[in-house]
């Protein structure tokens, strides 16, 4: 009895950091992105840290619980969930055409490293070390830098500003309101206190789990993977639907592969290095 009513806590307390994530979080970056004017590609960088919250939530809570196996397997289980996410929804609006440009492809190349890193790491038994961190964060950089560099090189047309308030009149009202900006501003921040607090109740839960229960942390680590990749498929599909309801399918294969990007580059090499800092940190007493 005591191990269901665990279970149906874990559930409800992931549930909950997946449907603030995808029906609060990422709208409210949305909104603050239309406000400001930006264009696809930055939309879904912006989308990406929005849905890369839970990640980061789940893997700090499983590290403060000493449960660093865990953390290594949510990351494996949502960037391999995300990658394949990707691509049905590309099959499922159609753009498939628009993966042949080669900024694209290169994106898509580091994507594919995002996972294979990881699992690497599990299979050579890696040590877990605070030295893992600056070679992650530089690498983080210098990845960025080569994904900027290709979209220069192989030019995509993304919509500048004024085309972009001539497709999407209905929008007007939001540019320039700073009040609005200040305002979606404030409900970002609540929304993120939200999550900190449903995190902490999820890192509980988890630590009841795996110590009182047996529960392997693999099994957790790959739920969770599943569970915080929910708000990267909804963002897939609603930038493509987004875009190609004004015929610019370009535009929404640019958001969604920025989205799923910025996404991975972020579990692994920043959110993973936040658990391995954590972990070394309660471990060293």
């Amino acid at each position: 009895m005591e191990l269901a009513f665990e279970i149906i806590k874990f559930i409800i307390y992931s549930l909950a950091i997946v449907y603030i994530s995808k029906q609060i979080l990422v709208k409210l970056l949305r909104k603050l992105a239309e406000i400001l004017n930006l264009k696809a590609k930055t939309v879904g960088n912006i989308a990406g840290f929005a849905t890369s919250v839970p990640e980061l939530l789940t893997v700090f809570f499983s590290s403060l619980q000493g449960l660093i196996q865990t953390s290594t397997y949510n990351i494996i289980s949502s960037n391999v969930i995300n990658f394949i996410q990707y691509y049905a929804s590309i099959i499922f609006n159609k753009n498939g055409n628009v993966l042949r440009n080669k900024a694209i492809k290169i994106e898509l190349g580091i994507v594919i490293a995002t996972i294979i890193i990881p699992i690497l790491m599990l299979i050579t038994n890696l040590e877990v070390s605070i030295t893992i961190v600056p070679i992650f964060i530089l690498t983080f950089i210098m990845l960025y830098y080569i994904r900027g560099n290709a979209y220069k090189v192989y030019k995509i047309k993304e919509i500048d500003n004024e085309e972009l308030e001539k497709i999407e009149e209905e929008k007007k009202w939001v540019r320039g309101k700073k009040r609005l900006a200040i305002i979606t501003s404030i409900e970002l921040v609540i929304t993120g206190v939200a999550l900190f607090v449903i995190g902490n109740l999820l890192g509980n839960s988890l630590e009841n789990l795996s110590y009182i229960f047996k529960i392997p942390e693999v099994i957790i680590g790959i739920i969770l993977g599943a569970i915080t990749s929910v708000p990267e498929l909804i963002t897939f599909i609603e930038s493509q639907k987004h875009h190609n309801k004004n015929q610019e399918s370009t535009q929404g294969v640019i958001e969604a592969t920025s989205n799923l990007f910025t996404s991975n580059m972020l579990n692994l090499f920043i959110i993973e290095s936040v658990g391995i800092i954590v972990y070394v940190f309660i471990t060293s007493f």
